[in-house]
């Protein structure tokens, strides 16, 4: 019978410590706002993990996102890679030297952490484990250690806390500070930090710039605040409402005389009484 529960009443820190301590093997599924995660496990140890229905990121994906592959080689590979699965690529890749071993490993480990780093934030959601439910085996399956995850998922969200504070809204837009290329030189970026440098623009909102570029909400809020610290880029000021036109004359109802103004009382009163001294 498979284990199932509310994330309200047993956070995602609590349930990969109830697997590592029990030495668990299955998957865990948790369901968050339309979202789905999935996590497998052997002996307590992660070895697989993918979000939303499918079985996963293909490996050319997982490749490219870590820039071990460019998007050109990765859409060749895919078009050419139809039926075969992960391990039987990687070793197609490995052999024809684009590629090596550690490169993959590295790759799909990393692909692994960032799924799961994203579940510590999700506070309400429903979650189910099945036992003894494991990945297929055209899957390339790398084991962590849940004690080092459940560290630096723990520090990630305090870290999401703050950033929350300092980075409330996402639909708002940034831009450049004064002369940033000077200040681009001497920092190092990351592919990541990168790709959202060549979308700043005060018609790009902070969520528009996450979505092109497939980031979380988490990792964009930490890549926007490091940027604004660094003094790269700045929020751009929303335009203040129109304040509403006091001057306007006031609907009449039809036949009526529109409601004159004090000023246009008093103009009408002078120009009266200079008619009656002209008489």
């Amino acid at each position: 019978m498979a284990l199932k529960g509310n994330l309200r009443d047993f956070s995602t820190t609590q349930l990969l410590n109830l697997i590592n301590l029990a030495r668990k093997t299955g998957t865990l599924t948790i369901q968050h706002n339309g979202e789905s995660a999935n996590m497998s496990f052997r002996e307590g140890k992660l070895i697989y993990a993918y979000m939303g229905e499918n079985d996963g990121n293909h490996l050319a994906e997982i490749l490219q996102n870590s820039g071990k592959l460019s998007p050109e080689q990765a859409k060749v590979i895919l078009a050419h890679a139809k039926g075969k699965s992960d391990k039987q690529l990687g070793h197609l890749l490995i052999t024809a030297g684009r590629v090596t071993q550690n490169d993959i490993i590295q790759s799909v480990r990393q692909n692994v952490l960032d799924i799961v780093y994203q579940l510590f934030t999700w506070v309400d959601g429903v979650f189910r484990f099945d036992a003894n439910k494991l990945p297929t085996p055209g899957h390339i399956t790398i084991p962590i250690d849940l004690e080092s995850i459940i560290m630096e998922g723990s520090r990630r969200l305090k870290e999401w806390e703050i950033l929350q504070e300092e980075i409330p809204d996402l639909d708002v837009a940034l831009r450049f500070t004064d002369r940033p290329d000077a200040r681009l030189k001497n920092i190092n970026l990351t592919v990541e930090e990168w790709r959202v440098v060549s979308f700043i623009n005060p018609r790009n909102t902070v969520r528009q710039i996450a979505q092109a570029n497939n980031l979380s909400d988490f990792e964009i809020r930490r890549i926007v605040y490091g940027m604004l610290q660094a003094g790269l880029v700045e929020f751009v000021a929303r335009p203040k409402p129109a304040k509403p036109d006091t001057t306007k004359k006031r609907p009449t109802r039809r036949g009526q005389m529109p409601e004159q103004t004090p000023a246009e009382k008093r103009s009408v009163v002078v120009r009266l009484i200079d008619r009656i001294r002209g008489l």
